[in-house]
């Protein structure tokens, strides 16, 4: 199957929806299949390798608040390439910018269209300064979803979400799914990585997150510092991640007195993150924004069990007393678990056991033959309807479908 997959951000941009695209894309491809990701530029050079099958646009905005980039779906090198290629299904994974241009396409060339809802868009706008326009999304998810051929949630929380704002469609789960060099750690660098930055001895958690005002690293620290103020052993947080907030949350860490428990490592590579993970005894996660907590599946991936503020997409990974716990966003409570969890290590290695366990039901292969599923069915339901609207306006009667990939059930 040949697939297009078009994204409003991706590599090396840090984020969710990148990673969601990149796994997706490699799985699908080391399955037999041809997948091209058009995507914005950044400015930065990627290696020759990275950039293979990745079709770079312009952009009609750069360096937004927050690194975001706001593509021209419109650019002739995306129409070029679909007029060259004869690609199977569109593959679109946000509902502006480049989903405008997946519509257009998926029209003019007659091509299925399946859209992944990630993101609470809603909770984004401040960085475009349309924070007025929250009333409106819902009515435009409808809108746009309504115009799709499949439409995929990364986790049940979301799938619940459209279903609440009236999006009527079938709605298919299929969140992002882990390599298999996620879980293997590579002891060595492990125990490297812990000792460099637990000095020895202390306590070494890990948070990774954009450093932005929606990932609540303020709420963190301030639950580290009540922590700190009662513990019995010192502690250091591993804060991986670069963003808008960096300035101010150092400053933060300065006011509450956690200058000697805080580190800043700036912007990991994927690929080493599982052993920060796997040298850390807890993953710390106090997003209250996230769809699915693709970083909170690594984490158990290495083994590291996860402490996280109770949210949509975290409730449908994390399960209390099986593979790490949950509180209510408060400071103190958040304190009071990361203390009890500390105190009771038996309790700690059957939540290591269980969030192996967990994340192994997220491996990429399975999910990538998942989204060949969605894809198939979308395909289906597109070669119906051009059939259908065919056949009403020409008053012809087609035998069967478009599509070579249609399939009887």
């Amino acid at each position: 199957m040949k697939i297009a997959m078009m994204t409003n951000n991706y590599k090396p941009f840090m984020g969710g929806v990148p990673i969601s695209v990149e796994r997706l894309a490699v799985s699908l491809q080391r399955l037999g299949h041809e997948v091209t990701v058009f995507a914005p530029s950044y400015g930065e050079t990627c290696p020759e390798e990275a950039e293979k099958n990745v079709v770079r646009c312009r952009n009609l905005l750069s360096g937004v608040y927050g690194g975001f980039s706001v593509p021209d779906g419109f650019d002739p090198a995306i129409a070029g390439a679909f007029a060259r290629e004869r690609f199977d299904v569109i593959h679109v994974h946000h509902p502006v910018a480049m989903g405008n241009a997946a519509l257009h396409l998926s029209r003019r060339f007659h091509v299925p269209l399946v859209f992944t809802y990630h993101t609470r868009y809603e909770q984004y706008l401040h960085y475009l300064k349309l924070s007025g326009a929250k009333r409106f999304v819902p009515a435009y998810i409808r809108h746009f979803a309504g115009r799709c051929d499949g439409l995929i949630a990364p986790s049940p929380g979301m799938k619940r979400y459209l279903e609440e704002i009236g999006v009527t469609a079938p709605v298919t789960v299929l969140p992002t799914g882990l390599q298999e060099e996620s879980f293997h750690p590579e002891e060595e660098k492990a125990a490297a990585l812990r000792e460099e930055l637990s000095a020895g001895g202390k306590r070494l958690f890990v948070c990774t997150a954009r450093l932005a005002r929606e990932k609540n690293i303020d709420f963190l620290l301030e639950s580290l510092a009540l922590y700190r103020h009662g513990a019995k052993e010192d502690f250091v947080l591993a804060l991986i991640g670069e963003g808008p907030q960096e300035k101010h949350l150092r400053r933060r860490v300065g006011e509450l007195g956690l200058d000697a428990q805080v580190c800043f490592t700036g912007r990991v590579e994927n690929r080493e993150i599982v052993n920060y993970c796997a040298a850390a005894d807890l993953f710390l996660f106090p997003s209250t924004s996230e769809t699915q907590g693709i970083v909170s599946l690594e984490a158990m991936a290495a083994g590291t069990p996860v402490l996280a503020v109770r949210a949509t997409g975290t409730e449908d990974i994390v399960t209390d007393g099986k593979n790490g716990y949950m509180t209510g966003e408060n400071p103190a409570d958040f304190a009071g678990k990361l203390a009890e969890l500390l105190a009771d290590e038996k309790k700690l290695a059957v939540l290591r056991e269980g969030a192996r366990q967990t994340a192994r039901g997220y491996e990429a292969g399975r999910i990538a033959r998942r989204a060949l599923d969605c894809y198939r069915s979308a395909i289906e339901a597109h070669a119906f309807s051009e059939k259908t609207a065919f056949g009403q306006n020409t008053g012809l009667c087609l035998s069967r479908p478009f599509s070579p990939y249609f399939h009887k059930s």
